[in-house]
């Protein structure tokens, strides 16, 4: 996005992402998603452009409760979705992606792997938005008042608008025998394998791209995601980790001191004077997590402008650092990358951040369902956390007036024990995974089945396989993109001849 856009794991994305979610300490941020994990504090904000898709944008009259017969659950809102009829032709396959925490043009955006196939299937492309988000919201500006409007907002009956406006799509169509793929980054890819499991008559397969759908138990702390983070770093340069994790003590000490939060004002480059070093030490934070997040091998512009490999080149700027710079001042040469590779912000507006692609609502979400217990080790680069289930469960009471449902996403669809339910239950879904992604903790990383296969890269970034190809990509990326194509093919075909089989049967 541009630099004024604000990120919130954004997360998409896509996306995301997009980590929250457990992280409610006072002494470290609080982030907004997998998805993104996209962050809350930035530049000076303004509006988000729209983005330029080859997408037309359709509003569908969705029920607003799937699951009771309440006088208000019959209650409907425009729920937005996007079509791409270029290459299709009746009966040839309908490819979903099962949208995120955010606006979906954001997402078709970010999700060039679709357009890029399309044409090889002759694929009807469509992007349905995740209510509660981008302009679907149930309750106009009042969608996030209270409990009482926001208790519609959960994966399950996100999961059930999709199957609903699929089914209604292909009616209307008058393709009823179109097969289905679903697709989804981040907790858009967790939401499209729980599709395929949850409603198996609807999609044939999905494909599950960076989707940590193995991490939510309250009680086992997950540290995996900053120390990968932390390792990128120590990979790119071991001078570059080490100024890092340095940096946060240096602040600290400055904060501490009189006038220090002025001192701090200026060396952070605010627009405005600094309340609380908190936001610094936020702003730091968030540069590095979004940063290891999209460490993409070719210049991207997902959830800001940045080069390839943006890692190495933080790193290239703390080891070009002048020997009497301070970590801290290494520190934030390496984030000003992040926030102004396009060189265009003469100050940063770290405190007074907008959230430009809606995602108030994930940390409705975050307390309610998707509970993940972050904490940061003594391998990290950052300054080390615990969890405290007793502190979150507190704050979302306060912030929501509800309590949290630690074993919700577990007893409906799996949790930990997902790869038993998929072992037993599922067919025709693939997780791919980055080995450099901080949410890969969460994935599947080995294949349960014939039919249930993990790819995993080395290098691989946040849902990096969904983005548009490029001459530049590498050799590992390509391939990835090509088993991902075979499989899907396989599925397409297997479904064609059991057609034929059925209808030679029956006729």
């Amino acid at each position: 996005m541009a630099s004024s856009s604000s990120l919130s794991l954004h997360v998409l994305l896509l996306f995301t992402i997009l980590a929250t979610l457990a992280a409610l300490l006072e002494s470290k941020p609080t982030f907004q998603l997998p998805g993104a994990f996209y962050a809350q504090s930035s530049v000076k904000k303004v509006k988000a452009p729209k983005p330029k898709i080859p997408y037309t944008a359709h509003y569908f009259p969705q029920v607003l409760d799937h699951f009771t017969f309440q006088p208000k659950s019959s209650k409907t809102f425009h729920q937005k979705y996007l079509i791409n009829s270029h290459y299709w032709h009746k009966g040839a396959p309908i490819f979903v992606y099962t949208g995120n925490e955010g606006d979906i043009e954001w997402f078709a955006a970010n999700t060039g792997f679709l357009l890029d196939i399309a044409p090889k299937f002759k694929a009807l492309l469509v992007f349905i938005e995740h209510r509660f988000y981008g302009e679907s919201m149930p309750f106009g500006k009042d969608s996030y008042k209270s409990a009482e409007t926001l208790g519609y907002l959960n994966s399950q009956q996100a999961l059930a608008d999709y199957a609903v406006l699929i089914r209604s799509l292909k009616q209307n169509l008058s393709s009823e025998s179109s097969p289905v793929v679903v697709f989804g980054g981040s907790y858009g890819g967790m939401l499209a394998s729980w599709f395929r499991l949850k409603y198996p008559h609807i999609a044939i397969g999905a494909l599950a791209s960076s989707a940590p759908i193995l991490q939510f138990d309250k009680i086992t702390p997950w540290s995996s995601f900053y120390d990968t983070v932390s390792q990128d770093f120590k990979d790119a340069s071991m001078n570059c980790y080490e100024a890092i994790k340095g940096s946060w003590a240096e602040l600290d000490a400055l904060s501490a001191q009189n006038e220090g939060l002025a001192e701090l004002s200026k060396i952070f480059r605010t627009c405005k004077d600094l309340h609380s070093a908190d936001s610094a030490k936020n702003w730091l934070w968030d540069a590095f997590v979004c940063t290891t997040m999209v460490n993409y091998p070719t210049e991207a512009n997902f959830l800001m402008p940045l080069p390839a490999y943006p890692v190495q080149q933080m790193c290239k700027i703390i080891d070009g650092m002048a020997p009497e710079s301070t970590k801290l001042r290494s520190a934030i040469a390496a984030a000003s990358l992040f926030y102004n590779y396009s060189q265009t912000e003469k100050c940063f507006d770290i405190e007074h951040g907008a959230d430009a692609h809606s995602f108030d609502g994930w940390n409705w979400q975050a307390c309610t369902e998707m509970i993940m217990p972050m904490t940061s080790s003594n391998k990290s680069m950052f300054p080390p956390f615990g969890f405290n289930y007793r502190d979150f469960e507190e704050d979302c009471r306060k912030n929501f007036g509800v309590m949290p449902r630690p074993h919700w996403i577990t007893t409906e669809f799996g949790g930990n024990r997902i790869e038993l339910v998929l072992k037993r239950f599922g067919i025709n879904i693939i997780f791919s995974n980055g080995m450099q992604d901080p949410w890969s903790g969460g994935g599947v990383l080995k294949s349960i089945s014939s039919s249930i296969i993990a790819l995993v890269t080395k290098k691989g970034a946040h849902h990096v396989d969904f983005r548009f190809e490029t001459k530049d990509d590498p050799d590992w990326l390509i391939n990835l993109r090509r088993q991902e194509f075979e499989i899907i093919q396989k599925w397409i075909d297997e479904y064609y001849a059991d057609l034929r089989r059925t209808k030679n049967q029956c006729c």
